[in-house]
């Protein structure tokens, strides 16, 4: 995995000015009390700052499993979104808050993973990926979702395979 290029992608963004998460916060939740908005911006800046270790956790979990060949591509699949991303909202115009979109993808896609009979990672994936999704546009939320849903699905059946349950077409 190429998680030196991520956190390379995330210091350029915080490079962009760290106030631009709580100027986001700020816009999509008006009337929500300021030390709130200052609040959840710390919290993004610590979700986003995760993205690395959350995905190094959940390969070495995996490895560890002997489930890295079903694993790792989906894993792959993430890293690429992110140093990659669709980018409906891009980093490089909008710092920060332009990794929400492929911070959500991130731990949706991980989320799906942890769908198995153990959880890769002992990480509450559902907060902050529920927070991230309450403050994307709905409409950018509906394509990420799809998206993740997509990356999975193509590795699906060897994941279920691996985990001793049925295929899709079964």
């Amino acid at each position: 995995m190429k998680l030196d290029e991520i956190q390379a992608v995330i210091d350029s963004a915080k490079a962009r000015g760290p106030d631009r998460l709580a100027t986001y916060v700020r816009g999509r939740l008006p009337d929500v009390p300021e030390a709130e908005v200052l609040d959840t911006a710390e919290l993004l800046l610590e979700i986003i700052e995760s993205v690395p270790l959350v995905l190094a956790a959940a390969a070495q979990e995996a490895e560890d499993r002997s489930l890295g060949h079903v694993v790792q591509p989906v894993l792959d699949r993430a890293t690429r979104y992110f140093l990659h991303p669709v980018d409906l909202m891009p980093e490089m115009t909008l710092g920060l808050p332009g990794l929400l979109d492929d911070t959500y993808l991130v731990f949706r896609i991980l989320q799906v993973l942890e769908e198995g009979p153990e959880p890769l990672v002992e990480w509450d994936l559902d907060h902050p990926t529920a927070l991230i999704r309450k403050l994307l546009e709905h409409s950018i939320g509906q394509q990420l979702d799809a998206i993740s849903s997509l990356a999975f699905a193509e590795v699906a059946d060897d994941v279920r395979q691996s985990w001793g349950a049925e295929p899709l077409d079964a």
